[in-house]
This record gives structure tokens, sequence and C-alpha cells, in this order.
């Protein structure tokens, strides 16, 4: 077995354990569904057709009124068909008795509805007048024993609505801790389990360590011992190859150079990755063997010529990672998978190449050299890419169902579908809230993943920096007065103008600035700074808000990782932000101490 597969052997616990969550989730998911599916099927049909008999019934009793007053016959009223829908309904509640006591009150209801139609049959087909005496005496008051007989069913059954939904509310309380005891006995079986197959996988590594250890105070018969047949095993072999040639030619001065460079070439060449050793004037000293057949390095080749049969693009990322090292920064660390350069390949697709840069230290302290390697991540490239589909596609299937959810709620707000009661509103309005935020997020995840994928096209014209600031300012100032904060503009005179996209930089600016005024007290200043900086102008957003700890400074730039703990959207402004300003070619950043505010600051490259 591969180190490579004991590696995510080792992570398949955890998996485990998020998929028994995950499944976990889904059934209780579920379960809550069709409890408050249960509630609208089995009432809300009962509450709808008796208050439908309800309003039948007041309009079958004005139209007796009217006839009574004005001697209109009641069939032009459109009596006939009123008693038909009321005998619908009617036929409706019949069969849907859900609750303890319906079916008697619905016989009831139906035994009152009998003889108030048959008087009024009698009426229309007979043509007669109604007499004011037989209508107070006899219709009216049947009409009050249907209606409180409609009254009763609807009470059952809102009465029913309520206590079901009392019970789903203290089941889902009931569940969410049990996800929560769930989740944590998931996890700390998953940890426990990872760590220990993580500990067995390492147990080769300390063994080697060990060996060096020895070899490096003196004793030259350490040895590893050899099991296996994964990279672990090929590297202890090696090894211990280095520590037979190191052992022979300890005795002479000769030996001993060899053995340094022999053993330095057989660590690297061990190595699948192109490895390229620098000395201190920038010229190639030392490539492994990857270096030499993917890459074309040839460091027999006269100084400055090792890297000429090296493709443009990687010979560029070599000489970055190189002057990197060189001119004393420490070592080149990558950010992500989008500082990876892209290799196009005739036959196998495209690979995906990471450069790693570290320093070489001499006896006095220092650089002597650098090294680079050139890591292959295509694989995890690809996974990162099909992640990215993955979540932009299910955000492009949630924006059409979240639209029509939006517009469903929006209309019943207004009372397209009926009067709604206090209490009714309040949750609409809830839910509306909550559904314009899933559209932001949805809109925000769609735009993260045109720009990650390279399929937004940025359309650039000349604008003056004094114009971008003061509409970024205007745009704020409504919310920055609803939480007392003051917005101030501190632009440099004379700065250039800039080629960019206007709408996606509002885009940064509206992000930096409403974090800055939802982390700021009342009372604080926000301040825009724009300045020139070495061939850049350079923007800053200034808050007085709580500031953020140096641990977090690079995590809140990535996605769905906020800064504070005021809520506020999906964490994702920060990451498009970042997107934007790289597509621009600049950079971003934040300067902040915990208690003294923070500074969010990013650059644009003037036109040449």
């Amino acid at each position: 077995m591969t180190f490579r597969r004991k590696a995510l052997l080792a992570q398949a616990p955890l998996g485990v354990a998020l998929l028994l969550l995950a499944a976990l989730a889904l059934r209780t998911t579920s379960s809550l569904g069709a409890g408050a599916t249960a509630i609208l099927e089995e009432n809300y049909r009962s509450v709808l057709a008796a208050q439908r008999m309800r309003d039948t019934l007041d309009q079958l009793e004005r139209a007796a009124l009217t006839h009574l007053a004005s001697g209109r016959p009641l069939g032009d009223a459109g009596t006939p068909g009123r008693l038909a829908y009321f005998d619908a309904e009617l036929a409706v509640a019949e069969g849907n008795l859900t609750e303890p006591g319906e079916g008697a009150a619905v016989s009831a209801l139906r035994r009152d509805w009998d003889v108030y139609r048959q008087r009024l049959t009698v009426l229309l087909a007979t043509g007669a007048r109604l007499d004011p005496a037989v209508y107070f005496d006899d219709l009216a008051p049947r009409a009050e024993a249907v209606r409180q007989a409609a009254d009763r069913i609807l009470t059952l059954n809102q009465d029913a609505m309520v206590l079901k939904s009392d019970h789903a509310r203290r089941e889902a309380a009931r569940v969410g801790s049990l996800m929560l005891g769930a989740a944590l006995a998931a996890l700390g079986l998953g940890l426990l389990l990872s760590s220990l197959l993580t500990g067995r996988l390492v147990q080769p590594l300390a063994a080697l360590r060990a060996a060096a250890d020895r070899i490096g105070g003196g004793d030259f018969s350490a040895r590893v011992a050899v099991s296996g047949q994964d990279e672990l095993a090929q590297l202890a072999t090696t090894f211990n190859g280095m520590a037979d040639r190191l052992d022979r030619y300890r005795r002479s001065s000769l030996g001993e150079l060899l053995l340094a460079q022999q053993a330095a070439q057989a660590a690297i060449d061990s190595l699948p990755d192109p490895v390229v050793v620098f000395d201190a004037q920038g010229d190639v000293l030392i490539v492994n063997r990857a270096a030499e057949t993917v890459l074309g390095v040839d460091a027999s080749a006269a100084a400055g010529g090792a890297l000429a049969r090296v493709e443009a693009p990687l010979r560029a990322v070599l000489e970055q990672a190189r002057a990197h090292v060189l001119s004393g920064k420490g070592a080149l660390l990558p950010r992500g998978f989008e500082d990876a350069v892209r290799r196009p390949l005739p036959s196998d697709g495209d690979t995906w190449l990471l450069a790693r840069a570290t320093p070489v230290y001499g006896e006095g302290g220092g650089i002597t050299g650098a090294t680079v390697m050139l890591q292959d991540v295509t694989r995890l490239h690809r996974f990162d890419q099909l992640k990215n589909d993955l979540v932009a596609t299910v955000a492009h299937e949630f924006r059409t169902p979240l639209t029509s959810l939006h517009m469903a709620i929006h209309l019943c707000l207004e009372q397209a579908a009926g009067p709604l009661s206090e209490r009714q509103a309040d949750l609409l309005f809830a839910a509306r809230e909550d559904c314009e935020r899933l559209q932001r997020i949805v809109e925000e995840l769609l735009d993260l993943a045109k720009l990650r994928g390279g399929r937004m096209q940025l359309q650039r014209r000349a604008v003056a920096v004094r114009a971008l600031v003061g509409a970024a300012l205007d745009a704020q100032r409504g919310p920055a007065g609803d939480a007392q904060v003051a917005l101030v503009a501190d632009v440099a005179a004379g700065l250039p103008e800039l080629a960019v996209d206007e709408d996606r930089l509002q885009l940064v600016f509206s992000n930096l600035l409403a974090n800055a005024v939802r982390h700021s007290p009342p009372g604080a200043v926000v301040t825009v700074r724009a300045h020139a900086e070495s061939g850049a102008v350079r923007v800053a957003v200034c808050d007085e808000g709580p500031g953020i700890a140096a641990e977090r400074r690079e995590a809140i730039f990535e996605r769905f990782t906020q800064g504070g703990a005021t809520p506020g959207g999906a964490g994702l402004g920060l990451s498009i932000a970042r997107e934007i300003v790289a597509a621009h070619g600049g950079a971003i950043g934040v300067d902040s101490e915990p208690g003294h505010g923070s500074t969010f600051w990013f650059t644009l490259p003037v036109p040449g």
C-alpha cells in the first residue's frame, strides 16, 4: 500500500463520522418536514372549508335581507350558486375528519344546513316573497345555528394546528440537542481513530529521524528497518544506501566530499517532484531527475543557460522563487491553488505545478543558495475545481426556487391570498428576510465561482480615484447613519486615473465599508484613504472596531470565514473582494491589532 493510500486511510474515520452525521441530519430533516406537511394536510383543508362556509352563509344572509328590504328576488342575488358552493365545502369537511369531536360537529352542521337549505330552496322554487316574521323567527335562527356549527369546526382544527405546531417545536428542540450530541460524539470518535492511525503512519518517519540523528552525531552504523513497498520504504532504502556510502567514505577527505554530494543528490532524486538548487549567484547548482526529465533543466550548462529549455511560464516561476529567497525574504510558501502554474501536455491534459522555495544557509548563518521545488498538485487542483463547480451548480439551482419562494411570501404579505393575523405577518416578514439573505448568498456564490473560474470579464474604463471613493461612500451613508457611524474620505491630490471595472470595484468598497460600519461602535469614524505607492494606488478602509487577532488575518479572506462575532453575511464578501482585486492585478490585505481597529487595504496598478 502506498503512503498516499495510508494517509487517506488515516482520515477515513472522520469521513465515516461525517457520513453518519449527514445521514442522521437527513433523516431528522425528513421527519420534521413530514410533521409540518401533516399539519397542513390534516387541518388546513378543514379550516379553509369552514371559513368558506361562513363566508357563503354571510352572503346568503345579506341576499335574504336585501330581498326583505327591496323585494329583489332571491335568485337574482346568486343564491342557487351559493347553496351549491356551500354543499361542496361541506362535503370537503365531511371527507376530512381528523380531530376528536369533529365528526359530531360536522354532523350537527349537516343537520342545521339541510333545514336551512330546504327553506331557501322552497322560496326559490315558488318565487314567493319572504315574510319578515318567518325570516326573523325561523330562517335567521337556523342560519345562526349553521354559523355556530361551522365555528366549532373551525375552532377544533385551529386548536389542533396550534397543538401540533407546539409539538413540532418541542420535537425540533429535542432533535437539535440530539444532533449536537451526535456531532460531538462522531467528531470525538473520528479524531481518536484518525489520531491512532496517523500515529502508526508516522512511526517510520520517527525511526528515519532517529537514524538521521545518530548519523548526524557520528554513529555511521545507524540503519532504518525497511518494511513494505510504499514511498517511506523506498526512502528508507535510499537512506540506508546513503549511510553505507557515508560509512565507506568517512575515512578520507575525498570520501567525505563525495558522500556529501551523493547524499544530497540521492535525497532529491528520490523526490517525484522537480527540485532545483541555486547557488548564491542564482546559477543552477543541483537538480534531481524529475527536474531534468519534466522541466528540461540542464545543470551542466554554462552559467545562465541551465534554464534555457524550460518553458517560459515555468521559467518565470523558478526565477521569481529564486529571487524571493536570495533577496533575503525567507521561504516562499504558496497562498493556494491560485499560485499554481499550468503546464499543458498533449496527451494527459494539463498539469498544475505549485512552487515552494526555501533558503540554504551556510555555517555563518548567511544565505548560500535557494532550493525550489515544483509540487505536482494536478489532482488536488481538479478536486478544488470540481468543488467550485459543484458549489456554483447548487447555487444556480437554488436561484429559481428561492425567487419563487420570495415572490410567494411577498404576495402573502400583500394579503393577495387573504387577510393575515399579526402573528402570521411577523412570521412571514422573518421568512422574507431569511429568503432575501439566502438570495444574496446565492448571488455571492455565483459571482465567486465566475471570478475563480475566469468567466467574469472586466469592463475596464478610466475612472478617477476620488470619484470611486465618493460613489462608494455615498452608497453606504444610509446604513452608516443608522449605525451612527461617520464616513470620511482622505484622498491624496494628483492621483492618476485607473483603468478598472467600476461596478466590480464598487462591490469591493461595499464589502469593506459594510464590514467596517458593522464592526464599529456608535459614534465611531470610518475613514477611506487613497494615496500613490510605487506604481500603484493604495486604498485603505480604517475603522475603530475591536480589531482582528494575528492568527485570523489570513483566514478571513477565505470563503465562509467571518472576521468577528457580529452577525453578517455568509463569509464570502472578503473572498470575492480578493478575487476582484487580483483580477485587476492588485493585492489585498489587512493590518490590525486587537482593541485598536482594523485597516483593510488593497492596491490597484497605475496604467503604464
